[in-house]
């Protein structure tokens, strides 16, 4: 049985697979809405295509929380020994990207480039892996158009002043991802969504025909003088890089209609092929309770929290914590209870990988290690349960303070334990495995306090623990010796 004993912003991490390659991985697929056997199209390699930002401005937390629930799904992927190809793409033309140049005074690409570059720097800050491609949108114009002229001469679309419409009408399975019903009058309001000008109020936009407010952001081809819409936009740069069939297609739920319910329509509508095997889903972030709105108060981007005092690693490690099908309440004590649970973490680990043990191996402490792993795979191959794969590390930590109270770990423990830590973190990417680099005046205050403490000089010695506790330094006295640790 695995510990419940979870606060939904911490955890603890270890473990290393045997199997090379995925056995009991299920995933939760939104078309179909249940819990399927992972099984991609080839045996080791998987294609991944999630929706990235539209770069008209910082990425927000929510935002955020599903970049890094995808991280997390990359990089288990990627544990259990499968080839991953991962593609998210950059959206730099729509209409919020062209209305924010223009009240900027910058040209499109200045503008969007200027918030790519700041969407990177959130993923390295937060330590998510690089995708192997990152397609933007302006780059697949003409790709864009010869979908839409395809889709066209099979009659999915039609020209309407210059715009071209896709008919919903013309494809069967509309509705198939999001559960709704076209010809439902409660459901119409939602599907008109475009501003411009349409035969039928449920189509969507698949290129839009140039007006004054577009400025001089404008392709000429084929299809006339226009821009894309959203929807063909991934479309077109999914199946161009990975192919008409796509193993998983990820992103967060608000995504599922109207964005990827017509990415179906449009792309299986030219191949005839299932378009995706996996549709994958995260759930919406709140903050303290609430809807995220600047009106709220409680609006935040990764730079609004930084300039607040805290920690990217920190916010990381709230942000994968909970299930990500599970709506997240950010808090800013979930964030002190994260920077906790990481330290919490680090420190077990930092004593494992420091220590030096006599030759040996305790069988108990094998038997323990094992189980952590066996229990941490077993909780993220059930569709990537989070929580329960952190409630048994958090046991296994435990286990692991308790053993040290009166024990040191043997050599062919640490081997095995040292194992498990980097290994889990292939998947959490919370840890460290460097020693604290101490300045001169730390180091000589340590070497003072260990000759206070050899001399029983209890006061100076406890002088100099207060003195380096203002530095941002914890000392801890054990039997190997001074251990250092940051506050």
């Amino acid at each position: 049985m695995l510990d419940s004993e979870y606060h939904e912003s911490g955890c603890y991490i270890n473990i290393t697979f045997t199997d090379t390659q995925i056995m009991g991985l299920t995933l939760f697929n939104s078309l179909g809405k249940t819990k399927q056997p992972f099984e991609p199209k080839n045996d080791d390699e998987v294609t991944v295509y999630c929706c990235g930002p539209t770069v008209y401005d910082y990425a927000h937390i929510g935002n955020l929380r599903t970049f890094l629930f995808e991280d997390v799904l990359i990089r288990y992927l990627e544990l259990k020994g499968y080839k991953v190809k991962f593609v998210m793409n950059i959206t730099d033309v729509d209409d919020k990207t062209i209305r924010a140049a223009k009240n900027s005074n910058s040209t499109l690409k200045e503008y969007t480039n200027r918030f790519t570059s700041e969407f990177f720097k959130d993923l390295q800050s937060l330590n998510v892996k690089e995708a192997t491609e990152y397609p933007r949108a302006t780059d697949y114009i003409k790709d864009i158009e010869s979908h839409i002229m395809k889709l066209q001469s099979e009659e999915y679309c039609y020209e309407r002043d210059g715009s071209y419409y896709y008919s919903i009408n013309k494809f069967s399975k509309y509705g198939s991802l999001s559960g709704l019903e076209i010809n439902n009058e409660k459901n119409r309001t939602r599907l008109n969504e475009d501003e411009y000008t349409k035969d039928n109020a449920q189509d969507f936009a698949l290129w839009k025909a140039w007006d004054k407010d577009d400025g001089d952001v404008y392709w000429e081809g084929k299809l006339g003088k226009g821009r894309p819409g959203w929807h063909i936009e991934c479309s077109v740069m999914s199946t161009k890089i990975l192919g008409e069939e796509i193993d998983i297609h990820a992103g967060g739920v608000d995504l599922i209609f109207p964005h990827h319910e017509n990415e179906i329509a449009q792309t299986e509508a030219v191949t005839n092929k299932k378009f995706v095997r996996y549709w994958i889903h995260s759930e919406h972030l709140i903050v303290e309770g609430k809807k995220m709105s600047k009106s709220e108060g409680n609006f935040f981007t990764l730079r609004d929290l930084i300039d607040k005092g805290y920690d990217a690693k920190n916010i990381r490690f709230l942000l994968i914590s909970s299930h990500y099908r599970s709506q997240l309440n950010f808090t800013f004590d979930g964030i002190n209870q994260a920077k906790e649970n990481i330290n919490r973490i680090q420190e077990i680990y930092s004593k494992i990988i420091e220590g030096k043990p006599k030759t040996g191996r305790d069988a108990n402490i094998s038997s323990i290690t094992k189980e952590s792993k066996k229990a941490f795979e077993e909780a993220l191959d059930d569709d990537l349960d989070m929580p329960v794969a952190l409630a048994s590390i958090f046991k296994f930590v435990r286990d692991m303070n308790k053993y040290l109270e009166t024990n040191q770990v043997l050599e062919e423990n640490k081997l095995e334990i040292t194992d498990y830590f980097e290994t889990i973190d292939k998947v959490l990417g919370i840890l460290s495995d460097k020693t604290i680099e101490l300045d001169d005046d730390v180091r000589s205050l340590i070497e003072q306090r260990d000759e206070a403490r050899i001399k029983k000089d209890w006061k100076k010695s406890d002088e100099i623990r207060e003195e380096l506790l203002k530095k941002g330094f914890i000392v801890e006295d054990t039997k190997e010796g001074t251990r250092i640790k940051r506050k």
